[in-house]
C-alpha cells in the first residue's frame, strides 16, 4: 500500500472554487476523463448537496503496465462521491476505481474549506491510497501510480483555474450585455 498526499491554496473564494469543480469536466489539462455521468444527485435535511458520479476514463498505461497487470484494456470507469456543505464551507469528495479492482485499488479524498487566514483563498487537502494486489512488483507499480496521481493533481488544479477563468469570463460578458 502506497500513500500520498499534498495541500494547495488556491487564490479564490471557497465558492468560487467550489462552482469550478462542479464543472471540471471536461477540460484540456484532463483528456483522459472521456465521459462524466451524474448517477444520482440530492439535497439532504441539512442542505448538503450530494453527488453520485460515474467517470470514464482512458488511460495511456506504459507497456510495462500492461504487461504486469495482464490486460490491454484502457477504457475504466471511477465513482465519485461528494457532499458540498454551503453553511458549513467544506466540500468533500471520495473517488475510486471499480475497473480492475481485483489488481489495483486507489481511493481518493479531496476536501475544500476556506482558508483560515483569509477567506478569499481556499485549502484543498488531497490523498490518495494506493494499493497494488497480488504482484511480485506491487511496490514499483504503487509508486508509479503514486507519480501518475501528483501529475494528475497538479493537472486537475490547473484545470480549476481554467474554469474558473472561463466563469469570470462568462459572468464579465453577462455584466456587459445590455
Amino acid at each position: 500500500m502506497k500513500i500520498w498526499s499534498s495541500e494547495h491554496v488556491f487564490g479564490h473564494p471557497w465558492d468560487t472554487v467550489i462552482k469550478a469543480a462542479m464543472r471540471k469536466y471536461p477540460n484540456p489539462m484532463n483528456p483522459c476523463v472521456v465521459g462524466v455521468d451524474v448517477l444520482d444527485r440530492n439535497l439532504d435535511n441539512q442542505g448538503r448537496l450530494h453527488s453520485h458520479r460515474l467517470l470514464s476514463t482512458e488511460w495511456g498505461l506504459p507497456t510495462l503496465v500492461k504487461a504486469v497487470l495482464g490486460t490491454n484494456r484502457t477504457l475504466t470507469y471511477i465513482q465519485e462521491h461528494s457532499v458540498v456543505d454551503p453553511v458549513g464551507k467544506k466540500m468533500e469528495l471520495c473517488s475510486t476505481n471499480i475497473t480492475l479492482t481485483n489488481l489495483v485499488l486507489v481511493n481518493e479524498r479531496l476536501v475544500y474549506t476556506p482558508h483560515p487566514d483569509n477567506p478569499e483563498m481556499t485549502v484543498l487537502t488531497h490523498e490518495a491510497v494506493i494499493t497494488v494486489k497480488g504482484f511480485s512488483l506491487g511496490s514499483y507499480l504503487e509508486s508509479l501510480m503514486a507519480n501518475t496521481i501528483s501529475s494528475n493533481a497538479r493537472k486537475g488544479r490547473d484545470a480549476l483555474e481554467w474554469v474558473i477563468s472561463r466563469l469570470n469570463t462568462e459572468f464579465e460578458e453577462l455584466a456587459a450585455a445590455p
